[in-house]
This record gives structure tokens, C-alpha cells and sequence, in this order.
């Protein structure tokens, strides 16, 4: 297709493979935690250690991409650390080896974030990001759907078979690797290293004051962008069988992986700002919706239109980004951006389930709702925009 270069292709395969050998374990991973002794408090502690590892690495890393003046080597470690933690977890079946293992799955994807959306950043030029980025997140989309599915094709001729899961996982994590290897990006201009792990905060002081207003109504979104468990948790709740509820999960990513390079053709054309906008719009309604839904037919509805919510904002909000920082940062700034969010989603789901605990669903869901309405006026009245991002 026009405009998409191999490059492009190449991260687009590499995001499909790494994604379909996480999603084959996503589903099943609590359930094999409980078998080999896990508690409930365990596992929350377990995700929570390895989020945050995602978060902080997501910054360092990025920056360290920048600073070097290379991209490719930090995408290829951070796929190939990824695959490797798959069959760890099988392995390993004592709790700090698993903590370490898990763990080393999510570094691997703060140590590539930066790099790889750095390099789909150089492979567009302002008028074309959201294409290029949404091509991408629908390839890495397409992989949740396809390992969920592969995961329940395999549990249905081996019932509670968990650990040969993780084992048959590390093939298309292997196969990632491989394409990773097909790689061939420039290097850029090189700048005087730092040392310190916390010094991507920095940009924050020095970036353009676009940059600033576009990420702090990113990240106040964030805050109340709770896990996707709550809607799962909801469907639930509305009466869909746990069979349905994976189900749904399932048409959820298959919506968002069919629209999400569309939606970014499209967002070259109207605007990234004005897609973005449209996108929380969506979001709103599907929060608002779930407040008091029942049934399968609502839930199933509200699920097409978060599929749509993520297909025009998860990549835009990248693309957009790119566009309003100078080349030569963008690992840094995507990283920084990044970390930040890791860390106001782990507060967002805290916050829900406190709300959910003492006030109930429906509660959770409003409040989400209307701080979206907010954040959608924060970003029509406060954020400027160029003629790309309009």
C-alpha cells in the first residue's frame, strides 16, 4: 500500500506475533497462578510489580534510544526478552522466580515501546502518521484476537493443560524475533549520555509547551481509564457466561483490529486532535452504557463501540505526539508519555475498584463517564493544534 514501507511491514508482523503469544496466556494466566499456589493478593501483586517495571523502563529506555543515536537494537531486545519469559513462566514455578519472569516479559516492552514508535515515526511524514500507526496497532490488535482463540482451541482438547500453553507460546514469540531480525533503520544524531534512571523526567521541563498541554489531558484520561477486567467484570455481572465473557473480549479486539487503519487513514484527513476527540466521545458512551446495561445484546453493542473508541485513540494518540516533537526526542518523549500513563492506569484501577467497592458498578462507570466529557472539553478549548493535528 502507498506510503507503508517495509520497515513498517516489519514492526507490523513482529507486534502481531509478540501479541498473539501474550494473548494466549492473558486469559489463562490467573487461573495457572492459582493452580501452582497463588493467591488472589499474590497475582495483584505480581501484575502490579511487573506494570511498573513496564512504566519506569518505558522513559529510561526511550531515552537511552535517543541518546545513543540507535533504534533497532533496543526493539530486538525488547521482543526477544519478551519471548523468552513465555516458557520461563512454565518453568519456574516458586513465586520470586515468577515475579522475575513476568517481570522480564513487561521490561522487555519498556525497553522497546520508545525505539519501535520512534521508528514508525520516521517511516511517515506528518500527514501520514495516522496511517502508518494505525496499520501498526491493527496488526498488533489482530494478535489478540488470534491468541485468545488459539489459546481456547488448545484448552478445549486439553482441559487445564496451563504450562504447555506457556510452552506453545514461545513460538510465535520466536517467530517475532526472527522477523525483528529483518530490521534495517538509520541511526541518528548521537547527544551526551546521562546516567541517571529517572532522568527522562526532564524532558517534561524542556518539551514543547504542546508536547506538555496535549500529554496532561492525555494522562488526566488515563487516570480514570480503568482496566479492561471492569468491563469484563460487567459483562459478567450482566449475565454472560464466563465462555461469553472471553467471547466478547475476543470481538472486542477483532472491532478494534478492523478499524484501527481505517480510522487512521481517516484522522490524516480530519485531523489527529479531531479523532482523538471522537474517540473519547465513543468511550463516554460505552462507560455511560454500562452504567445500566443487562444482557447479552447492550453488552455486545457497547463492546463494538469500545472496539471503535480504541481503534481511534490508542495509535493517534502516538502519532500525534510524533507530530509535536522534534525527531531527534521522539523515543524520549513516546517513553516519558508512556511511563507516565503505566502509572495512571495502575492508579485508575485502584481508584475503580475502591468506587465499585463502596458505591457499585453503575457508580464507576458515571464517574468515568463524565471525567471523559471533561477531558473532551479540556482538549477542544485548551489544546491548540497545527494543520496536521487539527
Amino acid at each position: 500500500m502507498k506510503h507503508i514501507t517495509r520497515t513498517v511491514w516489519v514492526l507490523s508482523w513482529v507486534s502481531l506475533f509478540t501479541d498473539t503469544a501474550s494473548e494466549m496466556l492473558y486469559p489463562v494466566m490467573p487461573l495457572y497462578l492459582k493452580t501452582i499456589g497463588f493467591s488472589v493478593f499474590l497475582i495483584g501483586i505480581l501484575e502490579g510489580v511487573a506494570e511498573a517495571a513496564t512504566g519506569l523502563s518505558k522513559g529510561y529506555f526511550g531515552q537511552r534510544s535517543d541518546l545513543s543515536g540507535k533504534r533497532t537494537p533496543f526493539v530486538q531486545l525488547g521482543y526477544a526478552l519478551s519471548a523468552i519469559s513465555k516458557p520461563m513462566m512454565a518453568v519456574f514455578v516458586y513465586p520470586l522466580w515468577l515475579f522475575f519472569a513476568r517481570t522480564l516479559d513487561r521490561l522487555g516492552k519498556g525497553i522497546r515501546t520508545g525505539a519501535r514508535d520512534a521508528i514508525l515515526s520516521d517511516e511517515a511524514t506528518p500527514a501520514t502518521k495516522g496511517k502508518i500507526f494505525g496499520l501498526h496497532r491493527s496488526m498488533d490488535t489482530l494478535g489478540a484476537v488470534l491468541g485468545p482463540l488459539l489459546a481456547l482451541l488448545y484448552l478445549y482438547f486439553y482441559p487445564e493443560d496451563y504450562r504447555t500453553l506457556f510452552f506453545a507460546a514461545f513460538i510465535p514469540g520466536m517467530l517475532a524475533v526472527l522477523v525483528s531480525l529483518l530490521l534495517k533503520t538509520k541511526s541518528v544524531s548521537k547527544k551526551t549520555p546521562t546516567t541517571s534512571f529517572f532522568s527522562f523526567l526532564q524532558y517534561w521541563k524542556i518539551a514543547p509547551s504542546a508536547y506538555r498541554k496535549v500529554v496532561i489531558g492525555l494522562l488526566a484520561f488515563a487516570l480514570f481509564n480503568s482496566s479492561d477486567v471492569f468491563l469484563l467484570l460487567k459483562a459478567k455481572e450482566a449475565g454472560l457466561s464466563d465462555t461469553m465473557v472471553i467471547g466478547v473480549y475476543i470481538f472486542y479486539n477483532l472491532i478494534y483490529a478492523l478499524f484501527a487503519f481505517p480510522l487512521g487513514i481517516l484522522a490524516d484527513k480530519i485531523g489527529l486532535k479531531r479523532m482523538y476527540v471522537f474517540g473519547l466521545a465513543v468511550f463516554s458512551i460505552v462507560y455511560f452504557g454500562m452504567s445500566w446495561a443487562q444482557g447479552v445484546v447492550p453488552i455486545l453493542l457497547l463492546f463494538l463501540l469500545y472496539g471503535v473508541y480504541s481503534a481511534a485513540t490508542e495509535g493517534i494518540s502516538k502519532a500525534w505526539i510524533t507530530n509535536i516533537t522534534e525527531s531527534r526526542d521522539t523515543a524520549t518523549a513516546i517513553g516519558t508519555y508512556a511511563g507516565f500513563q503505566s502509572i495512571c492506569m495502575l492508579l485508575a484501577s485502584s481508584l475503580a475498584g475502591f468506587i465499585w467497592y463502596r458505591f457499585g458498578a453503575s457508580t464507576t462507570f458515571l464517574v468515568t463517564g463524565i471525567i471523559t466529557t471533561l477531558v473532551m472539553i479540556y482538549f477542544l478549548v485548551v489544546v491548540t493544534t497545527t494543520p496536521q493535528n487539527k
